[in-house]
């Protein structure tokens, strides 16, 4: 009797050990089909495999498939992928849609315009709304590309967009422009150097955008910030350049502890903004 329940024990106890070790290999041979176990690791980030006192955290855990974390069928990615940030704005009446098409139309004022792309263009009219404003300055008009922009939000707000060109080239295509998107009602169009012509706005100022010469933009900053109301935006394009005054100029806007400053589409010209604080 004793003698049966010794080679039971030794049975038992080999068929243990052959589960052992057939469990990695089976393991391995799942592969992702068996759940891989999370490793413990204390917050204190100690390495020496002990789980910190009262105090765990998981790690390294298991990272679903590519398919699970995919959007919509046939498109790569969610909202912010390629395949959906570029769908155009939609008109609310037929005021905006009449200002959608001249937009359209000069297609980002390409044609060698220098303008802002039509994502900056959105951002401003964004922005512009979003504060209310009531008075818009804008130093480089070209074509009136940007301008148009501010006007979609200052036809709503009751605001008015006061803009410097020094080129009296651009400064006609910029009328002609206003006018045919109905927005010539709410715009002034200063023609002239723009160092010497802001000194005589004395207004308030909600939103201020910068995107003419580049040197200039110091200057630009120190004639005009002192007008910008607190709560109100100052805006510069094309802060990916280097040279001229635009290191200077964003050293100013982060150095300045009553101005808070981001930038924007760095990959695409580059435009900061500034908010002056209150």
């Amino acid at each position: 009797m004793r003698i049966s329940i010794v080679w039971m024990a030794a049975g038992i106890f080999l068929l243990g050990a052959t589960l052992t070790a057939q469990a990695p290999a089976e393991a391995k041979k799942a592969g992702n089909d068996a759940p891989a176990a999370p490793v413990l690791q204390g917050v204190d980030g100690s390495k020496d495999g002990k789980p910190a006192p009262d105090a765990l955290a998981l790690q390294d855990e298991p990272k679903q498939p590519r398919e699970g974390r995919r959007g919509p069928p046939g498109r790569e990615g969610g909202p912010g992928s390629a395949a959906t940030q570029d769908r155009p704005p939609k008109a609310k009446d037929d005021a905006e849609k009449k200002i959608l098409a001249v937009l359209e139309e000069l297609g980002g004022g390409r044609r060698g315009m220098m303008n802002v792309p039509p994502e900056d263009g959105r951002l401003l009219r964004m922005l512009t709304e979003a504060v209310g404003a009531k008075q818009v300055v804008e130093i480089g008009t070209s074509n009136g590309y940007s301008g148009i922009w501010f006007s979609l939000a200052l036809r709503t707000t009751g605001g008015k967009l006061t803009t410097f060109e020094i080129d009296a080239g651009r400064a006609a295509l910029a009328r002609e422009n206003f006018k045919k998107a109905g927005v010539d009602g709410i715009v002034t169009l200063v023609e002239g150097d723009a160092h010497k012509e802001i000194e005589k706005f004395k207004d308030p100022i909600d939103v201020l955008f910068i995107d003419a010469d580049k040197e200039g933009y110091p200057d630009y900053l120190k004639k005009l910030l002192p007008l910008v109301r607190p709560g109100g935006l100052i805006c510069a394009h094309n802060m990916s350049m280097r040279g001229g005054g635009i290191q200077e100029y964003y050293d100013a806007v982060t150095g300045d502890p009553n101005l808070e400053t981001l930038l924007l589409h760095m990959d695409r010209g580059g435009i900061s903004v500034t908010l002056k604080k209150r």
